[in-house]
């Protein structure tokens, strides 16, 4: 039954954990499968046409896995091939963006402010986006490429990293942000740290969340959630070597694991 095949995730790295752990939160019953193509990563840095090609493979990958619908879990990755995908495949493809519209509900400021990859602040999706709330607020952006490599070396809670928060997100607070999003999945396991340094100033919109939300909403709708009452198990799968990265995702899963390497 179509109903008992798994959710398959995929990211650059490590950073789309954060969507993992809230699919598994939402729908505990769910199997997961998540594949970390580190042999690529950081996506931001390459080229569109790169990220299509390895995106296109590893959904292929996962729908031979037996995937009923497949998370790109990483902003850059959803903004550059997510309609690309969709029209290759037939399984429900679900992606990420800047949570722009309930920061812009919620701002009395009239100012809100972005911390995303370099690639998703230039793309189109984020400047239609962008354009389309532009009458309401004001948004304040700005690239954090240090992020990425704090979480994907597991020092997100350390001395450097509160540095470099305080270093990106100070300036977006100056200018009267209210609302701050995390645009980018890798900076949901920076929170505490982003907590530290925004205070009180302003609230914080991590999209994980919604993006299981949306995956619920889109497997009740096909009729396609896992009506069985066990636990979900979880499979994972990298690009690179599996013992390097396991014990990254084991820590960040809060789980210990076994990671299969596929060569890209």
């Amino acid at each position: 039954m179509k109903q008992h095949k798994p959710i398959g995730i995929f990211d650059s790295g490590i950073g789309g954990l954060s969507i993992g752990r809230a699919i598994r939160s939402a729908l505990p019953k769910e199997d997961l499968l998540y594949f970390a193509d580190i042999e690529f990563s950081p996506y931001g840095v390459r080229s569109q046409k790169t990220i299509q090609q390895r995106s296109e493979y590893i959904v292929n990958f996962l729908i031979n896995q037996g995937c009923k619908a497949v998370v790109v879990a990483c902003n850059t990755a959803t903004v550059s091939t997510i309609s690309y995908l969709r029209q290759r495949f037939s399984v429900p493809i679900i992606g990420v963006e800047p949570g722009i519209k309930p920061a812009a509900l919620q701002s009395k400021t009239r100012v809100i402010g972005v911390l995303a990859t370099e690639r998703t602040l230039a793309s189109d999706s984020f400047q239609l986006l962008k354009a389309k709330y532009a009458k309401t607020v004001r948004v304040e952006s700005i690239a954090c490429p240090k992020f990425v490599s704090l979480v994907e070396n597991l020092s997100h809670n350390s001395e450097e990293a509160m540095h470099v928060a305080e270093q990106y997100i100070r300036p977006l607070l100056l200018k009267g942000s209210d609302q701050i999003i995390l645009g980018c999945t890798h900076f949901s396991f920076l929170r505490p740290t982003i907590n530290k340094v925004v205070g009180a100033e302003a609230d914080i919109i991590d999209t994980a969340s919604s993006v299981a939300i949306e995956v619920d909403r889109r497997l009740h709708h096909l009729n396609l959630l896992n009506r069985i009452n066990i636990p979900g198990k979880a499979h994972f799968w990298t690009s690179e070597n599996s013992t390097k990265i396991g014990a990254s995702i084991s820590q960040l899963w809060e789980q210990d694991i076994k990671v299969s390497e596929i060569k890209p």
